[in-house]
């Protein structure tokens, strides 16, 4: 194509002189041709791109498809059931829920309920009604017994996601949906803004490894900044985050692209450079002075809930933990259990992929292990990762959880179409961006109340499904309930799959 390439040149060059000469088409001529030309000339001489240089103009083209790539398989190839990370199904009934539209499926359900894999409730020849379910139960009560300030947490909430990796316009739209629809959000390890503050939400404050928003100079935890910020009535409870499922075992990442003005003074570091967490906290290094942190934490807050997120790795790591819990009598108000299946704005593949267990494995495992140590019943569990419905929240629970997290879901509600630009800061809806031009389209004023919607909408779905199964409660999901087939001919509940008896 290179030899190509050149003959063009040769030919249509001296045609375009000749017809400036003999036409007066000449400039409609220079002006489609000329900067093909241009064009052709510039990959021909770059260095940098073997295609562009082996095939001149043409090359370009294989760049451009692969930008439009993941837009045209979205809408004009995958099935409703097929799409990842998340597929067209589940983004359809965040979308209809958070807009108040109809939620119903037509003809019966798409997903092979004879697969090897597919998963359902068991529910009741005599089903009782919404009104006979306890709605009183769709909220746990944390820190009840240890603090001052205990919290009546929603069975669904809004998981960490930072001010940064998220924009402004977004922080708000998801906190004073939090405020409507009577739940909670966890603000990521990325500080206290005024965003998270403005619209007087519930939050989580999560403290990460770079302590931002209760960090020294040199990055070390500050007692008077925490205190200070802590004091925030809006602030309910704080998470100490050990790690994340999208990158179990390293600390966060925010491009610098991102790290504007602004995010960087929230966070007390530089502008415009890409700030990397440290991958483990400067103020413990065990579980004895994790759990003194943890007490030390619950003082400086006036006596508020304090616990601690992790992806779980190492089992030996975690049965320590609740060994020294055992032996102290010191224990986090809650814990956070991710997934290996998490969402995030920036992650390494093999950390995303590759490290950590998933949701539903450390789930089991977590629960497993403080029902062993007897720990169970004195520490709530939160579970996150790939919760968008009623169901799978059901499911969640029946594992263990006490109540759960949603990112993804909370970011669908917002209008996301998992364009999958979350690391580039060109979102084209506005959520993961710093771009003043794309944050222009997310009205927070229209979008807020979608938040409050598919929150209210996906409870609704717990309770039509606590009815259906003859349940008063969330407290009466065990494991038992959950059915799975794993086998063309065999299927198991989860008690059977994974016995809940102690490790």
């Amino acid at each position: 194509m290179r030899k190509q390439f050149l003959i063009f040149c040769f030919i249509s060059v001296p045609l375009i002189l000749g017809l400036g000469l003999i036409s007066k088409y000449f400039i409609w001529s220079f002006i489609i041709i000329g900067p093909l030309i241009i064009l052709g000339l510039i990959d021909f001489f770059q260095r940098k791109s073997t295609i562009r240089r082996n095939y001149p103009l043409l090359g370009m083209g294989r760049y451009f498809m692969e930008d439009w790539r993941p837009k045209i398989y979205q809408y004009f190839v995958e099935s409703d059931t097929d799409g990842t990370p998340i597929s067209r199904i589940f983004r359809s009934i965040v979308y209809q829920r958070s807009k108040n539209e109809l939620d119903t499926v037509p003809f019966g359900t798409q997903v092979d309920v004879n697969a090897t894999g597919y998963e359902w409730i068991g529910h009741s020849m005599y089903p009782l009604t919404k009104e006979e379910v306890n709605h009183d139960d769709l909220y746990v009560k944390v820190g009840e017994k240890r603090c001052k300030k205990p919290y009546n947490l929603s069975l669904f909430n809004i998981s960490a996601m930072s001010f940064g990796a998220l924009s402004d316009v977004a922080v708000e739209s998801l906190n004073k949906g939090a405020k409507v629809g009577g739940f909670a959000h966890n603000t990521g390890e990325g500080g206290l803004s005024p965003y998270h503050l403005k619209h007087g939400g519930d939050l989580i404050w999560q403290i990460g490894t770079g302590y931002f928003g209760c960090r020294t100079a040199d990055g070390h935890f500050d007692e008077e900044r925490f205190k200070e910020n802590a004091s925030h009535d809006s602030v309910k409870m704080i998470e100490i985050k050990l790690s994340q499922g999208a990158k179990p075992g390293k600390g966060g990442i925010l491009p610098g692209i991102k790290n504007t003005p602004e995010i960087a003074a929230i966070r007390g570091v530089g502008p415009w450079k890409t700030i990397f967490s440290p991958p483990s906290h400067s103020s413990f290094n065990s579980p004895e002075t994790l759990l003194e942190f943890i007490a030390k934490l619950r003082e400086l807050s006036g006596g508020k809930p304090v616990g601690i997120k992790f992806c779980m790795g190492h089992r030996k790591d975690f049965e320590e933990l609740c060994q020294s819990m055992q032996r102290t009598g010191m224990l986090p108000d809650f814990i956070s259990c991710d997934g290996g299946e998490g969402g995030t704005g920036a992650a390494p593949l093999e950390f995303c992929t590759s490290i950590g267990m998933s949701k539903r494995d450390g789930l089991l495992l977590t629960a497993d292990y403080l029902n062993k140590y007897n720990l169970k019943g004195k520490i709530k569990l939160i579970s996150a990762g790939k919760i968008f419905t009623g169901f799978q929240l059901i499911k969640t629970l029946a594992i263990g959880a006490d109540a759960c997290y949603s990112a993804r879901g909370m970011m669908l509600s917002l209008g996301c179409i998992q364009s999958l630009l979350c690391n580039k800061n060109t979102c084209p809806t506005g959520i993961t961006t710093q771009d003043p031009w794309l944050k222009a389209g997310l009205v927070v004023e229209e979008k807020y109340q979608r938040v409050a919607n598919y929150h209210h909408a996906t409870i609704r779905s717990v309770v039509e499904i606590l009815a259906a199964c003859r349940l008063r409660s969330p407290k009466e999901l065990d494991r038992s309930r959950i059915w799975r087939r794993v086998g063309v001919a065999t299927i198991k509940n989860y008690e059977e799959l994974f016995p809940s008896r102690p490790r």
